[in-house]
């Protein structure tokens, strides 16, 4: 996608609903270019997926193809097509259809077995597996995204078998991960699993009474799990807990992640919009966007810290002072989104807060797209536009869904001012 010019928010601690109109002429998905053209990388070999380890210049300097990440660009390319009128566009669909075609070759790495390779070569070699669900999971919200782009079910049939296996391997029975079950090792829950599910529970959902009612109970289950990691008589959001919900000892218990709470934020509040559950909506408001927020945010340099201790001791992720693009992409979907449901100002003055630092700083107007990864003190750390972990994802989603949000809060406006 082309370089996107910087938002141009008011500084007004008292924010009001006039300012919306101004915030969605400069958001910058209104300012990209055509996401794909002839010298685009991932064309050149599209029937064999696409690139993602890309230069600041957007030049391949590593053929590896990571699953996680053909399933989301998957995703983001079909959303796109079947969302967005403007990008409505024969190439894109193509585009997306051949990297479907790429998994469906090539993801699973010895069927019948449903479990997914992590990493291929460029010709869809498995070259390591993860004992873990996120593959199958990204899998799956590509899969059935294209299936509801091109209208043929045999991409959601697909989609949805492996979210059966999914499932089982979380509720039923992990062995198929691979997991040895060591003596010594703690058993716990990571909030990234029932994110995740509650994720595709509401993929696989929209508009399909039938699956909507098939995981209906799976996304109940997934949302009280979540809430589990509310932790510290509710002032903290711990991103491992005990099978039963309960706090862990040392490191792995108290590590936080504020922009995976933040996007957990908004993942509980679409629940809870489809629920009609206010109190859900509160809880996702407070404990999950604004409290992390709080102990997020770096006071001197702003941004989100990677990672956080609860008791204030040091992290032991290497990158934790880091500023990372996808938790700025999540917090300004979350605070939106949560405007527009709540019309708390706090939210929108964060939503401002986020995307002012994030264009600021993540955004290269020469060569265009984001940088991943900053310093504490907001200088980019690394050149690369993507790589086993970034690709074209977090930012045209949040870029996405914050237009649709803001279009839809300017005709709000533009109506109650007409009447």
């Amino acid at each position: 996608m082309g370089s996107p010019t910087q938002p141009r928010p008011t500084t007004s601690s008292s924010l009001v609903s006039s300012s919306l109109p101004g915030l969605l002429s400069s958001f910058p998905l209104g300012n990209c270019a055509p996401p794909l053209s002839g010298s685009h990388p991932c064309l050149f070999f599209l029937s064999r997926g696409f690139f993602t380890c890309l230069g600041q210049d957007g030049k391949v300097y590593d053929d590896l193809k990571y699953v996680w990440l053909q399933g989301r660009q998957v995703w983001m390319y079909s959303r796109l097509y079947r969302k967005v009128p403007r990008f409505r566009r024969p190439e894109l669909l193509q585009a997306a259809r051949a990297g479907g075609e790429f998994l469906l070759a090539h993801a699973r790495v010895a069927p019948p077995s449903q479990k997914c390779a992590f990493v291929l070569t460029r010709d869809g070699r498995p070259v390591k597996i993860q004992r873990t669900i996120f593959s199958e999971c990204f899998y799956v919200l590509g899969l059935d995204e294209l299936g509801r782009a091109t209208g043929e079910p045999r991409y959601q049939r697909e989609a949805l078998a492996m979210m059966e296996a999914i499932v089982h391997w979380v509720r039923e029975d992990p062995s198929e991960l691979g997991r040895p079950l060591l003596a010594g090792a703690i058993p716990h829950d990571s909030m990234a699993v029932p994110m995740m599910l509650l994720n595709l529970v509401d993929q696989l959902s929209e508009g399909d009474a039938e699956a909507a009612s098939r995981f209906s109970e799976l996304g109940g289950w997934s949302a009280q799990r979540i809430l589990m990691h509310v932790q510290r008589d509710g002032a903290a959001v711990l991103e491992n807990v005990s099978e039963e919900g309960e706090a862990l000892p040392g490191c792995l218990g108290r590590q936080q992640n504020p922009g995976h709470a933040i996007e957990a934020g908004w993942f509980l509040l679409r629940y809870a919009q489809r629920q009609q559950d206010s109190d859900l909506v509160a809880q996702a408001v407070e404990k999950f966007m604004k409290e992390p927020f709080r102990l997020g945010w770096d006071p001197e340099h702003g941004g989100l810290f990677a990672f956080q201790d609860v008791d204030g001791l040091c992290p032991t992720q290497l990158e934790w002072k880091m500023k990372l693009w996808w938790p700025h992409t999540e917090a300004m979907i979350a605070f939106l989104m949560g405007f527009a449901e709540t019309r708390d100002q706090e939210l929108l003055e964060r939503f401002v807060q986020v995307a002012k630092y994030a264009f600021a700083k993540f955004s290269d107007p020469q060569e265009g797209e984001w940088f991943g990864y900053l310093t504490q003190e907001g200088k980019v750390a690394l050149t690369i536009k993507g790589g086993p972990f970034k690709g074209c994802f977090h930012v045209p989603r949040a870029l996405c869904i914050c237009e649709e949000i803001l279009e839809s809060l300017v005709r709000e406006t533009q109506l109650t001012s007409q009447g």
